[in-house]
């Protein structure tokens, strides 16, 4: 098609994607989950209820596992409870319309792809969705309470009262739940490359120094504190998958 043809098409898509992600962080955060029982089996669905919504119970679910017990979360302004609410809300949009936006994305691109990248992207599909998945448990239940816990001890330990902002808070969680879900997705990355010929195996041998580099710099640019400390929680796991990608890309390519 010609070029204008193209980004029409890619626009129409786009808004596609735009309007399922909308629909969605609305619902989470106009509504509530509720159970029915059918028999002994609890069935849930959304009820209408914008204070108590779905965005709202994430937070206060947040707020019990990962917040140490001597901080405490603040308002500074009315609004930023709610905006934390539409972040959480859109975030979750986004995660339960991937299937849309992967189906809008695949629909896009395969047009352009011969049948041997047609079947490597589909083999890899499913493996990069439960790597993001799992970079992101990874994250909230391993990275984040101990980065908490690390940076508000130097405060425990010298008496002072520790508060965090709502909005501080939410935005500490998302961003790296995020960041390390897309970390994981590193190896997958170094091992498609491979497979299509992109990169040699020794080339990322060869240019470890360049991305433990790229490392520390993407650490600090993800990390929402200048502490210079939290970016080595994000750093030093890339470090570690890129030698993981390396290794099976080395093994799985002759």
């Amino acid at each position: 098609m010609p070029i204008l043809d193209h980004i029409e098409e890619l626009r129409q898509r786009i808004i596609k994607v735009i309007i399922a992600v909308g629909v969605l962080s609305f619902l989470f955060f106009m509504c509530e989950v509720r159970f029915a029982k059918i028999g002994d089996i609890p069935i849930p669905y959304l009820f209408p209820n914008v204070f108590h919504n779905v965005a709202a119970s994430i937070i206060d679910v947040l707020r019990q596992q990962v917040l140490p017990a001597n901080v405490k979360i603040i308002v500074t302004n009315p609004s930023e409870t709610l905006v934390s609410e539409v972040w959480i809300a859109i975030f979750l949009g986004v995660v339960f319309g991937m299937p849309i936006i992967a189906y809008e994305f695949w629909a896009y691109v395969s047009p352009a792809l011969y049948e041997n990248e047609k079947m490597l992207l589909v083999k890899l599909t499913a493996p990069a969705t439960i790597l993001f998945a799992v970079g992101s448990l990874f994250g909230y239940i391993f990275i984040v309470p101990f980065a908490f816990e690390f940076l508000y001890a130097y405060a425990a330990t010298i008496g002072i009262i520790t508060y965090i902002t709502i909005n501080d808070f939410i935005t500490f969680i998302l961003l790296f739940c995020v960041a390390m879900g897309i970390t994981f997705e590193l190896p997958l990355i170094m091992i498609g490359l491979t497979k299509l010929g992109i990169v040699k195996p020794e080339s990322w041998k060869k240019n470890l120094r360049y991305f433990v580099a790229f490392s520390v710099v993407y650490g600090a640019f993800i990390t929402p504190d200048g502490s210079g400390v939290t970016m080595w929680f994000v750093a030093l796991p890339m470090i570690a998958l890129y030698g993981l990608g390396y290794v099976i890309s080395r093994k799985t390519v002759k």
